[in-house]
C-alpha cells in the first residue's frame, strides 16, 4: 500500500506519528498541524468506486446495437411508405449490426450460457435484467424480418412452401421490431448512468438522449451508404435530426455532468469525443447539402457512423477515468455536503 500524499498546501508543517503538539525537530514546542486537511489524495492515492470490469467489447456493443435499433426502425418505415430499397439496407444493417453485438457480448461474458442465464429472472429495478428482455425481444422480430428480407432476393422459382411463409412474415416480424428499436437505443445509456461511475451517473438525464441521437445518426449514416439515393431522403432526415440531438444534448450533458465532465475532455475520452464531433458535425452538414449525390451520401454516411463510434468509445473511456481518479468520487460529495444537499440516501 502505498504511503499517503499528504494535504494540500501542508509542506513541512505536517508530522505523521506523533503526539499533538509536538514538532520533530523544533525546540519551541506549542501547537502544530498534525494531520492535514483531508482532500481527494487522502485515500491512499486509490480509486474509490471500482471500475467497470468490462473490456472493450462492451464499448462496441454500445455502438453496434445503436446502428441494429435505428436501422430497424428505419426499415419499418419504409416498409410502410413503400421503400424497398431504404427497407433493404435498414435490415441488412440491422443483422449485421445485431450479429456483432451478439458477439461482443458473449465475448466479454466469456461463453453463451451466461446470457441465457440472464434470462432466467426478471427484475425491473435492473436496468441489465430489462435491458438484456429487450434485446432478447427485439433480436428474434428484427432477425426475421432480416432473413424474410434475404429470401425476397432469391429467384422467384425458389421462393415456395416455408420460403413463402418466411416472406409473409417479413412485414409484421419487422414493425414488431420497429416497436422495440428505441428501447433498445436507450437501455444502454440507462444501464450506464445506474452505475456508480462518477461520469457515467452525474450524466443521468442526458446520456440517453445523446445515445439515441447517436443511434439515428449511425443508421441513417448506413442507409446513406448503401440505400439508392433516390429512397434515401428519410434517411438523411433521421441522420440530421439524430445529429442534432446528439450534438446538443452533448454539450448540455458536458455543462451539467460537474467535475466528472472533465474526463470527457482529456486523454482518451478526449480526443475521442473531440473526433466525434467534428465527424457528426461534418456529416450532417454533407446529409444536408449532398442531396442526391451518391458520392457525397457514402462520405457523410461513413463520417456519421464513425461519430457515433468514437461518441460511444469516448463515454465508455471517460467513465473508466472518473472511475480510477478518487477526486471524482470525493469532491462533488464534499460540493454538496457544503451546500446543504443529501449525499447519502435515507429511506
Amino acid at each position: 500500500m502505498s504511503e499517503p500524499t499528504g494535504g494540500r498546501g501542508s509542506g513541512a508543517e505536517v508530522q505523521h506519528g506523533g503526539s499533538p503538539g509536538r514538532s520533530r525537530g523544533s525546540s519551541r514546542g506549542g501547537d502544530r498541524v498534525m494531520v492535514p486537511e483531508a482532500d481527494f489524495t487522502s485515500y491512499y492515492g486509490r480509486p474509490i468506486v471500482k471500475a467497470a470490469p468490462w473490456e472493450r467489447d462492451i464499448a462496441y456493443y454500445l455502438f453496434t446495437g445503436g446502428v441494429a435499433a435505428g436501422s430497424s426502425l428505419l426499415a419499418g418505415g419504409a416498409d410502410l411508405t413503400d421503400r424497398p430499397g431504404l427497407r433493404r439496407a435498414g435490415r441488412i444493417g440491422s443483422l449485421v449490426a445485431l450479429l456483432l453485438s451478439v458477439v461482443a457480448l458473449v465475448h466479454d461474458l466469456g461463453k453463451p450460457s451466461r446470457f441465457l442465464n440472464m434470462l432466467r429472472v426478471v427484475k425491473l429495478t435492473s436496468p441489465m435484467s430489462v435491458g438484456t428482455w429487450i434485446l432478447s425481444l427485439h433480436a428474434p422480430f428484427a432477425g426475421l424480418a432480416s432473413a424474410a428480407e434475404l429470401v425476397g432476393m432469391l429467384p422467384a422459382r425458389w421462393q415456395r412452401g416455408p420460403v413463402r411463409l418466411l416472406l409473409r412474415l417479413g412485414r409484421p416480424a419487422g414493425l414488431v421490431g420497429a416497436v422495440t428499436a428505441p428501447p433498445l437505443a436507450a437501455y444502454t445509456a440507462v444501464l450506464l448512468s445506474d452505475t456508480a461511475t462518477p461520469a457515467w451517473h452525474s450524466a443521468y438525464e442526458e446520456l440517453p438522449f445523446v445515445f439515441c441521437g447517436s443511434a439515428a445518426a449511425a443508421s441513417g449514416g448506413w442507409a446513406m451508404a448503401t440505400a439508392p439515393v433516390a429512397e434515401a431522403g428519410p434517411a438523411r432526415a433521421f441522420a440530421v435530426g439524430g445529429a442534432a440531438v446528439e450534438l446538443l444534448m452533448a454539450h448540455r450533458m458536458e455543462s451539467s455532468m460537474g467535475l466528472s465532465a472533465e474526463t470527457l475532455h482529456t486523454g482518451k475520452a478526449g480526443t475521442l469525443i473531440r473526433a466525434s464531433k467534428v465527424l457528426t458535425a461534418a456529416g450532417a452538414a454533407g446529409a444536408l447539402l449532398g442531396g442526391r449525390s451518391r458520392l457525397l451520401s457514402v462520405v457523410s454516411g461513413t463520417a456519421l457512423m464513425a461519430g457515433s463510434l468514437c461518441t460511444r468509445l469516448g463515454v465508455y473511456e471517460a467513465g473508466l477515468a472518473s472511475a480510477n481518479d478518487p477526486k471524482y468520487t470525493v469532491v462533488p460529495q464534499r460540493e454538496r455536503v457544503e451546500r446543504g444537499e443529501q449525499v447519502r440516501y435515507q429511506g
